[in-house]
């Protein structure tokens, strides 16, 4: 790893030394619009019916200090986000208008990124992919049709670096609280005799965590070799990550909350003296690598194509140390000692994933001055293995290391196709279609963790229309409307807890209100998502701390998004966001004390009623800026049944940011000094967390059971910092 930084970062100074020599003149405006073409299919723009915010390089990189992608957009509106290990490097997560990361599609330069099965995104996988966008999207509802799992609720469309003209590089160095650390060297030669550049991303990300032993060494690369011309751009792109996360899945209890809030359950075990420990390698450990081949053509001012094609590989394993194991759960004999019949152990195990997924995008694109027509088509296969491992154990029985003891596969097949189109049909009134249809078939063999068979041939069709106009009132106010279908299809886990699970529908109603000027720009957006059999969030989950999803009946969600920007003077200004909404489940019931009872119309889990976000920023110069940055979450239930133990409490957190560029007159083009301290005030709040019910005998009951109730919780970070300074040649 130290030979290949020091390698890249002899490179960046080589590339630096001749960037005169070695460029030409090009024109940039045509090389930005084809590096645009890869996800002109999945996004929208300014005046689209469909609610959406976009994000730059620049604004990323004012934060980007080692924290994921999730952790970066939380100030957008409607956004809510969190970390297992409470600091935002690791696991972390983002909900949209209170759905969560397995109903957001998300596509890396148009290719899904979702995983086919669990329908998640793991950021993780992929440490500091924030220093290799060039920008991206975030659509809130249905929006426009996109690639692989449909979005239900929200999508987010990264567009990976684009094409650089002129060489450059930039060593990026940041260290924090927690011991987070984070290492980047890129680089770009540039365009080479007008047509071929290479540029590349290594970078390596270190945090002890907020929370104990929640360690995390995230290894990360990005390379990409291009040639374009006037009307062509070809790029190939690999990129990837190892990452080594020590778990904090488990959470905590109120009252271990109250006592030790950074308190880490995960690999805790008794050993022979009775003393507590904890299993130093409860980890999980993952590498992902991503392959992809981009060819985009114009053919004229009028017609331009893409064809894209990727292969992701992933493999890795979750390691836990487990305490009193039955051996009948993992296919072992019984052991006779000393006249004693022993059947459980103590055991470590690994549970493996081992994947592929392949992918084939491939659109056109017809514009003129009246119509924007886009029509393609991909076309995604994935194929999974799951199996499991006892690496120790202190009574082995006839078993041998690397034994499985369950195995099973996951096949699944993608298939969509759509045609949109933008039609203007005066100077006020514009027009927006957009019809897809998907194909989805999923198979699945052998045994689950917990060996049972688990065998699933499902298939299922999906028609998706979209409409929406758009009113132009004059040149700095617009209105529209639009609405959208979606239907979506369970993921694995949801088929492991109910094999009859349903697919969701979702009706989605947006109507909206832009208002632009040099001055002052403001979104108002109302919107009305009516779901059948929606599947949301139980509260619950399972035993590697995925969440648990079950089928709603009808359920909608109500909501009021308003989103502005405020220049106060040249120096100073807001830009305040805040989303009001009611989420409801129409009908609700539970099993209380052996007795099913109705509640009638409850909250839908995780999802506050108010979302509120501001960024304060004074800039008294060119290159010089100062942020405070503040998000309230309102209170949320992590169930659906509104019971007072399941409730997390509002809370408000205030983060404060400062940049600094300095232009030195050599050696370096400039010098940026970065700096983050969140939550400046030491607010103790939690994010996320799990609830749930369980029934146990009680005679004193009148039937004879009487129900019990739990609650975990992931408490956030307490004032920490992070600092930076990146250098750029």
């Amino acid at each position: 790893m130290k030979n290949i930084f020091l390698f890249l970062t002899l490179l960046v100074l080589s590339v630096s030394a001749n960037a005169q020599q070695n460029q030409k003149q090009q024109d940039s405006t045509k090389t930005e619009k084809l590096d645009e073409v890869l996800v002109k299919a999945v996004r929208v723009n300014a005046t689209s019916p469909i609610t959406h915010s976009n994000v730059t390089k620049k604004q990323l990189a004012k934060r980007n200090l080692g924290q994921d992608i999730p952790i970066l957009l939380n100030y957008l509106p409607s956004v809510v986000t969190t970390s297992d290990a409470g600091a935002g490097v690791g696991y972390t997560g983002i909900r949209v208008r209170g759905i969560d990361a397995q109903s957001t599609n998300v596509t890396i330069n148009g290719i899904p990124y979702n995983d086919a099965e669990s329908l998640g995104t793991f950021w993780v996988d992929l440490g500091d992919f924030a220093s290799s966008i060039e920008n991206l999207q975030l659509q809130r509802g249905v929006g426009t049709s996109t690639n692989g799992s449909g979005a239900f609720g929200a999508s987010i469309n990264v567009l990976t670096d684009a094409v650089s003209k002129e060489s450059n590089g930039e060593i990026s160095n940041s260290f924090g609280s927690f011991n987070t650390r984070k290492h980047t060297v890129k680089f770009s030669t540039g365009l080479l005799n007008d047509h071929i550049e290479i540029a590349g991303r290594l970078s390596n990300i270190t945090s002890d965590g907020y929370i104990d032993r929640a360690e995390t060494d995230l290894k990360s690369y990005y390379l990409q070799g291009s040639y374009v011309d006037d009307n062509t751009l070809i790029k190939a792109i690999t990129f990837g990550g190892k990452e080594v996360t020590y778990q904090a899945w488990n959470g905590i209890d109120a009252q271990t909350l109250e006592d030790d809030r950074t308190f880490n359950p995960s690999g805790m075990y008794t050993d022979a003296d009775g003393n507590t420990r904890f299993h130093d390698e409860e980890v999980d450990n993952y590498s992902q690598d991503h392959y992809q081949l981009h060819w985009n053509q114009r053919y004229s001012n009028n017609w331009s194509t893409n064809i894209s094609f990727n292969y992701t590989h992933g493999k890795g394993y979750f390691e836990q140390y487990k305490e009193d194991e039955d051996f009948a759960d993992y296919d072992l004999t019984p052991l006779e000692i000393g006249g004693e019949t022993v059947n459980t152990t103590d055991l470590i195990r690994r549970r493996w994933l081992d994947n592929d997924f392949y992918v084939l995008n491939a659109t056109a694109n017809y514009k003129n001055d009246k119509v924007n027509l886009t029509f393609g088509s991909s076309y995604n296969f994935y194929d999974g293995d799951h199996y499991g491992e006892i690496i120790w154990a202190e009574f082995a029985s006839d078993s041998q290391i690397r034994d499985r003891y369950y195995e099973g596969n996951g096949k699944k097949t993608d298939l969509s196709m759509f045609t949109k189109a933008t039609y203007r049909l005066n100077d006020k009134v514009s027009l927006y279609g957009d019809l897809q249809l998907r194909l989805v078939g999923y198979e699945t063999s052998g045994l689950t963790s917990d060996r049972i068979p688990f065998n699933i041939d499902e298939n299922y069709s999906f028609f998706n229309p979209k409409a929406g106009i758009t009113y132009k009132l004059n040149t700095k106010n617009n209105l529209y409307f639009s609405y959208a279908r979606a239907n979506r299809e369970p993921n694995r886990k949801d088929f492991e807890n109910n094999a009859n699970v349903k697919p969701e529908q979702l009706n989605d109603f947006e109507l909206g209100w832009r208002h632009n000027t040099d001055k002052f720009r403001l979104y108002v957006n109302g919107y009305y998502m009516l779901y059948n059999e929606q599947l949301v969030l139980t509260g619950q989950i399972d035993n590697v701390g995925s969440a648990i999803r079950t089928n709603s009946g009808d359920s909608y969600r109500l909501g009021l998004e308003v989103d502005a920007a405020i220049a106060i003077t040249d120096k100073f200004s807001l830009q305040p966001n805040f989303t009001i909404s009611s989420n409801k489940n129409k009908q609700t019931f539970e099993s209380v004390n052996g007795e099913l009872v109705d509640l009638g119309k409850t909250s839908i889990s995780f999802s506050p009623e108010l979302i509120a976000a501001n960024a304060f920023v004074f800039q008294p110069k060119e290159g010089f800026q100062i942020s405070i940055l503040s998000k309230f979450v309102g209170e949320q239930f992590m169930g659906n049944t509104e019971h007072a133990d399941s409730k997390l409490d509002s809370y408000l957190v205030n983060d404060f940011n400062i940049t600094h560029e300095w232009k030195p007159k050599s050696i370096f083009k400039s010098v940026v000094f970065s700096g983050l301290i969140n939550n400046i005030f030491n607010e103790k709040y939690v994010s996320n967390g799990y609830f749930g019910s369980f029934d146990y005998d009680d005679s004193s009951s009148s039937t004879g059971t009487t129900t019990g109730y739990y609650a975990g919780f992931y408490p956030q970070a307490t004032t920490n910092f992070l600092l930076g300074v990146t250098l750029k040649f």
